[in-house]
């Protein structure tokens, strides 16, 4: 019986219950890691800072609010893309991502697990990030916080699958941006409609739509590509 046979056997062990379980223990394992070692969110806190500090004196005075909600955007996304940089660098430095991969879990659990614990980190350092945008720029609305999290939810679903794909690459630093930039796409457009469009709902229904679709491809193929 192939690994990913043996892994689709474990599907479902233990019910609901026991996944939620092994989602929760995966997921705090990362952030007990990242407590010890903070490694990434003060990266991430420290660029995304920066870029917002450089973006106020590059933008001209008086400029629209959509380019400083573009700005605001890109700096979330690069940040994002930092951080998933080092969602298996746990596994993948101290040869462990195929023991992960061979531990008594579902393998989607990984997935969802990697996704949460990066939800945790990216959300921490956003409020680092609007902060700053309140500081230099404009107001922080609701709709624009809703736009933060459901654009966050995407790229971590997004991530962690492009994540995965890349950690067995010795060029896994090059592959994961031009795997992910093109996904993140849709977000971007959609958070920035959302900021800037507070009126109608629609940029937030096409996020929470991506977020749905694309969360259930990365769920469902996640066994699949880390077979490979």
């Amino acid at each position: 019986m192939s690994a990913a046979a043996g892994m689709s056997g474990r599907r479902g062990r233990g019910g609901l219950v026991g996944y939620l379980g092994d989602v929760a223990t995966l997921a705090g394992k990362d952030l007990r890691i990242e407590w010890r070692a903070r490694d990434t969110f003060p990266a991430m806190a420290l660029f995304v800072l920066s870029t917002m500090t450089i973006f106020h004196f590059a933008l001209p005075s008086g400029s629209s609010d959509r380019a400083a909600q573009g700005m605001l955007w890109v700096a979330i996304l690069f940040t994002a893309l930092l951080g998933l940089t080092r969602t298996y660098a746990p596994e993948r430095e101290q040869g462990m991502f195929d023991g992960l991969l061979l531990s008594p879990v579902d393998r989607s659990a990984i997935w969802l697990a990697k996704v949460l614990a990066t939800l945790v980190f990216l959300a921490a350092v956003e409020v680092v990030a609007l902060l700053a945008f309140w500081l230099f720029f404009a107001h922080v609305g609701g709709a624009m916080i809703a736009a933060v999290v459901l654009a966050d939810i995407g790229l971590c679903a997004v991530g962690a699958l492009v994540a995965a794909m890349a950690t067995a690459s010795r060029s896994r630093e090059l592959i994961l941006p031009l795997l992910l930039l093109p996904l993140s796409v849709p977000v971007v457009v959609g958070a920035v409609g959302a900021s800037v469009d507070t009126g109608t709902g629609k940029y937030l229904a096409f996020l929470a739509l991506y977020d749905a679709i694309f969360s259930l491809i990365a769920w469902g193929t996640f066994e699949y590509v880390v077979a490979e």
